[in-house]
């Protein structure tokens, strides 16, 4: 019988808990934007308590259900893990399938049901957040969404959308990028605003081509498991030639947006501090260049490498995105 120090190392190996700073991030980052932005409900822009709970429930509500989805996609894709990562937990019989169906359920409990309370201002008192029109609790439907994205990604009785290389980038990018961006912002301010969902696109568009970046090294199981990824269609150099565009090319409508004018009489479609969003732009497509030669300069190291520097890149860019962001609607 495992102690329960070790029993505990094993679910984190089984939760991956390197993926779940992103969306922890997306989510707190989202919202300093709506917060900063001049969609702010609050005219006096107040840092109240509610405020950073709504937040930090939000935010952790976002690990929890990346952690279910990582469990739920290890559940489904035990024969391929057999052969791509045979030291995950599920392979080696550290974990049960019970019981990880069980730990996935949990926390799929945990991840949408609080962000029900989770509603914009002026609603403080937790009976009226409870008691908010439907259209307040666009987070809770979109953490809906994105739950049943995950599902969907993985089992074939909704589609499994990772046999196709196209929908199966489309079922994490549009959640995971441009939804997780949505969500965040639906914590502070209305998602009516053009703005959150320009922000969220332009993470979408990112992880639509840099995603696949893990697909390159897990080949073999895939084609043997009929899993049709961007590499299996289309070959290893022409698939690092299709998403390099990814790592460069979403950056630039940072500043774009920032210079663009906005809707209903607003400067700019993105209403943060303009310097700093330019700013950051170019330099995320600077640094998304040298991650995308790294890609191009041997393609075929990233069939060989299952940690190959482009997806290290891949979710650093995306993290210091996010806090660029925040930084953005904050000064």
């Amino acid at each position: 019988m495992p102690g329960q120090g070790g029993l505990l190392k094993r679910y984190l190996r089984l939760a991956r808990p390197f993926t779940l700073l992103p969306p922890l991030l997306g989510i707190v980052s989202g919202a300093v934007c709506a917060f900063g932005s001049v969609h702010n409900p609050d005219p006096a822009r107040r840092v109240t308590w509610a405020v950073v709970l709504t937040v930090a429930i939000g935010s952790l509500c976002a690990s929890a259900m990346n952690a279910a989805s990582n469990i739920v996609n290890q559940i489904a894709d035990l024969e391929i893990d057999r052969r791509n990562k045979p030291g995950r937990p599920l392979v080696t019989g550290e974990i049960s399938i019970r019981r990880a169906w069980q730990a996935a359920g949990a926390l799929y409990a945990l991840a949408i049901l609080p962000t029900w309370i989770v509603v914009p201002y002026p609603y403080s008192r937790l009976s009226e957040r409870f008691l908010a029109p439907a259209p307040l609790h666009a987070a809770f439907f979109i953490y809906c969404v994105g739950a049943l994205a995950t599902l969907a990604y993985s089992f074939p009785v909704l589609g499994r959308t990772k046999r196709h290389w196209l929908a199966a980038n489309l079922t994490i990018a549009i959640p995971r990028g441009g939804l997780l961006k949505v969500a965040g912002w639906a914590f502070v301010a209305s998602v009516a605003a053009l703005e959150a969902w320009a922000i969220g696109g332009t993470f979408a568009l990112f992880l639509l081509g840099a995603m696949s970046t893990k697909d390159f090294s897990d080949m073999d199981g895939d084609r043997a498991h009929g899993c049709i990824t961007l590499p299996i269609r289309f070959g290893v150099r022409r698939a690092a030639r299709i998403i390099a565009p990814f790592f460069v090319l979403p950056w630039l409508l940072i500043p774009l947006f920032a210079w663009m004018p906005g809707p209903h009489g607003t400067a700019a479609l993105l209403t943060g501090n303009r310097a700093l969003l330019t700013a950051l732009g170019i330099g995320l497509a600077a640094w998304g260049a040298w991650a995308a030669h790294l890609l191009l300069r041997d393609p075929d190291e990233l069939a060989r490498s299952e940690n190959h520097p482009a997806w290290t890149h891949m979710y650093l860019l995306m993290m210091a995105a996010q806090v660029g962001f925040a930084l953005a609607y904050l000064f």
